[in-house]
């Protein structure tokens, strides 16, 4: 077995982040801030940071003529339709519920890379996303109220999965052309428009003085963090290593998730959830010794 490449550790702390930020966003949302709110504002922030660092290390926003419908296709479904679902899947669930149902990305990704012609799956891939997809299994099963929340929360919950795994697959042949600062000051700026346009009643209505000073730190690294750090980690792993064996990693998320709401919203963690972690993390160790082939991508300078 090889030794742990950038990627790997990329990955780690990109699924780590995105594990805290279930439990951020429920945090946020049970003190006040209002979910289109939250989510225009977090995401309009985040656009205007991406713009700034693009600029600052790129001096250019350019796409070829052929890449801009698909770029505005695929963020406004992966960023405002998966904000929009994230964000209400959260509010009408718990938020280790929320990181189980995102466990399930793994096998989305890798029917749509299959599909698009991505990439070429080896069986042993598949085995391993069965392992780790039995331990996300276990982290369910083994909740002491068991899958609790409402059946719209989840169904969102897993629509949000759905269309982050899309829009991650959909932009990897870009990241052979662009890098990924430019690629996300794109997708978060179309992303950022629709979600201000349905947002402004509640942007209007929402009452920012009163939003407790801990909420609006959890907010800075909603944004920093979640958004900023990650989006940069995340499709550059992409490009190392494609997006089947990076959303691998997406199955600590359970387990992590369950953890951080341990600590931070008092919620429980059983015996059988520390087992499903074990598996979720022997999935991803199987998944190394045999990478998914990519399929070779057309290249422009």
């Amino acid at each position: 077995m090889r030794r742990p490449e950038i990627a790997d550790l990329m990955l780690l702390a990109t699924v780590v982040i995105w594990s805290l930020n279930f439990t951020v966003t429920k945090y946020v949302l049970n003190h006040g801030f209002k979910p289109l709110a939250y989510s225009a504002v977090r995401f309009g922030t985040a656009a205007v940071l991406f713009i700034g660092f693009t600029w600052a290390r790129e001096r250019s926003f350019r796409l070829q003529r052929r890449d801009i419908p698909f770029i505005l296709g695929a963020a406004t479904v992966g960023i405002f339709l998966n904000s929009v679902a994230f964000i209400y899947g959260t509010k009408l669930t718990t938020a280790a519920t929320v990181a189980l149902i995102f466990g399930t990305m793994p096998i989305l990704t890798a029917i749509f890379a299959a599909v698009a012609g991505i990439e070429r799956l080896h069986s042993r891939f598949w085995l391993a996303a069965a392992v780790s997809f039995a331990g996300v299994c276990l982290v369910a099963f083994g909740a002491q109220s068991g899958i609790s929340g409402d059946l719209w929360g989840y169904a969102l919950a897993l629509f949000a999965t759905a269309t982050w795994a899309a829009y991650s697959v959909a932009i990897a042949p870009l990241m052979t052309r662009y890098t990924a600062s430019r690629i996300s000051a794109w997708g978060l700026t179309v992303g950022a428009i629709p979600l201000l346009a349905v947002g402004s009643p509640q942007l209007a209505s929402q009452d920012y003085g009163d939003l407790p000073s801990l909420v609006w730190l959890a907010f800075v690294f909603a944004v920093l963090a979640p958004l900023f750090l990650t989006n940069l980690l995340w499709f550059n792993s992409i490009d190392r290593v494609g997006p089947s064996r990076a959303s691998l990693y997406t199955n600590l998320q359970p387990f992590l998730g369950a953890v951080f709401a341990l600590l931070i919203l008092s919620e429980s963690i059983t015996a059988l959830q520390v087992g499903g972690g074990v598996l979720i993390a022997a999935g991803i160790v199987l998944s190394r010794r045999d990478q998914p082939a990519l399929v070779p991508q057309e290249t422009t300078p």
